[in-house]
């Protein structure tokens, strides 16, 4: 995004329309990448001049200053002084207290300076200003542009800044889902219409909400390099040009991504799903957590929850929405969104601060009550409920035995095989293995460790043989054989008999 002074647009027929660079601006922006070039190890005073000189020349001198501040990101200056500014002005000073009126009383206090910094008086003199922002030698320049890139990425940035002023910004995407994913981790106000065109995501701005805020102006401008990383897509928004609200439109044949990395550094809408993610993640669960699952319908709408657990055993999805606190249209919107679902399982995580739970009740969604973070236990006993229905389905597709070819099988493994929980087993009966732990094995297999393991031999030892066998539970097996494990302080075990 460029600065407000740097915006370049036309009010033509009272529209509000960025005047975009085209292929004729490559050369200018070649001569202006060409100056940063020929400045390196230059101080930024120099560089200056010679942008000064170059606006001089072009037609549009905000151009030539649009295409420096792109590259004044990629540049890095720094100061260099053969004495460190600071002491040198601290030393120069202090050696002339009442000040200097002559050149001679300078040339003396430069050099008393510089016996108490042991340096030079040139290098006192050179460094006394080196810190300030022109004196600043430009270091070094990583212009990852080709000029037609740097013509694009203005086209993009000049777009952004325009979005700034933005009050409402209306998207119509080949890709709705990217499109929307952004939105809510910009965490922007959002619905989501259906029109002959297709699916068009409406963003609510400022002037609605947060009146005389600009963070919304931001966050639309970075929606946009999202918006601009699909293949096909218009923006039409809404601008408060000065008071006065003007219309802007923006498709794919204005504004590209050069290297396309599109969407924002944002992650999560608010702190609260951030949190539930990490903390759910972190448990060990039949349950894996997708963030922003594919659009619902919801009558002439569509709803993107936030999450969906997906069932690692079955073809099975429950949807979760975390509700936090927004404006009463807001919720109501929700609401009336939630009422239209259809044929989906879905939770609702719902701030108590709301007082809604008893309507999401009433439209047959599980409400879910929090206050500051969503409480895992209670996520973890909605979804309990569904793997009980689910683990009775699975069961009653098993038949009462099972007799897996392996010498030995963990009930975990078991269970993955036929696409169940490892609880969906706990009905079943295995009558060429004995259960050792949460370990099948064969009883031939046990023998034949029998007659390798014996009193005496370091633990070590014994997990050896039982790898050879396939098996790493050696407490559960160890124990069975009539064995147990001897510690001794800090040393290995020893296997004693019980």
């Amino acid at each position: 995004m460029l600065t407000k002074d740097l915006l370049r647009v036309s009010r033509a027929g009272g529209g509000y329309q960025p005047r975009f660079a085209d292929a004729d601006d490559e050369a200018l922006a070649a001569r202006v990448i060409g100056v940063y070039q020929g400045h390196v190890d230059q101080s930024r005073t120099s560089l200056s001049d010679a942008l000064t000189d170059l606006e001089r020349e072009a037609s549009e001198f905000k151009l030539v200053r649009g295409f420096a501040k792109l590259l004044e990101r990629e540049a890095t200056f720094e100061t260099r002084a053969p004495v460190d500014p600071g002491r040198a002005r601290e030393a120069a000073f202090g050696a002339a207290p009442s000040g200097v009126v002559t050149s001679e009383a300078r040339e003396q206090a430069l050099a008393t300076a510089a016996d108490r910094l042991d340096c030079s008086p040139d290098a006192v003199e050179a460094s006394l200003y080196a810190d300030r922002e022109c004196e600043q030698v430009l270091a070094d320049l990583q212009v990852r542009w080709e000029p037609a890139d740097l013509v694009a990425q203005y086209n993009l940035s000049l777009a952004q800044t325009a979005l700034f002023d933005a009050t409402e910004v209306r998207v119509r995407s080949s890709d709705p889902t990217t499109v929307v994913s952004a939105v809510k981790r910009l965490r922007l106000m959002y619905e989501i219409r259906r029109t002959d065109e297709g699916r068009e995501v409406v963003v609510t701005g400022p002037d609605a909400l947060f009146r005389a805020t600009r963070r919304y102006g931001t966050r639309f401008a970075r929606l946009l390099r999202t918006v601009a990383g699909t293949a096909e897509w218009t923006l039409t928004a809404t601008v408060d040009d000065r008071g006065t609200e003007r219309e802007m439109t923006l498709t794919d044949a204005d504004v590209s991504v050069p290297d396309a990395d599109p969407v924002t550094e944002m992650t999560f809408d608010s702190g609260v799903e951030a949190d539930f993610a990490t903390r759910f993640q972190s448990l060990d669960l039949d349950w894996e957590l997708v963030r922003e699952p594919e659009p619902l319908a919801a009558g002439a709408h569509v709803v993107v929850p936030d999450f969906a657990f997906d069932y690692r055993h079955a073809d099975f999805r429950v949807f979760f929405e975390i509700m936090g606190f927004w404006t009463p249209e807001y919720v109501a919107k929700k609401l009336d969104r939630l009422a239209d679902l259809e044929d989906v399982e879905i939770l609702v995580a719902v701030d108590e601060s709301l007082g809604v739970g008893e309507e999401i009740e009433a439209r047959n969604h599980r409400a879910i009550p929090y206050s500051g973070t969503v409480r895992l236990k209670d996520v973890r006993a909605a979804l309990r409920r569904y793997e009980d229905d689910l683990a009775a389905e699975a069961a009653a597709d098993l038949p009462d035995e099972l007799d897996p070819d392996d010498d030995a099988i963990t009930l975990d493994d078991l269970a993955e095989r036929h696409g169940v929980s490892d609880s969906a087993l706990d009905g079943t009966s295995f009558p060429a293995h004995e259960l050792v732990g949460r370990t099948l094995v064969r009883p031939a297999v046990l023998r034949g460790m029998a007659d390798e393991i014996e009193a005496g031999m370091t633990l070590s030892e014994a997990e050896t043989v039982l790898s050879e066998y396939g098996l790493d539970d050696a407490s559960a097996v160890l124990s069975r054989l009539g064995y147990r494990v001897e510690w001794e302080g800090l040393g290995g075990g020893t296997v004693r008999e019980r």
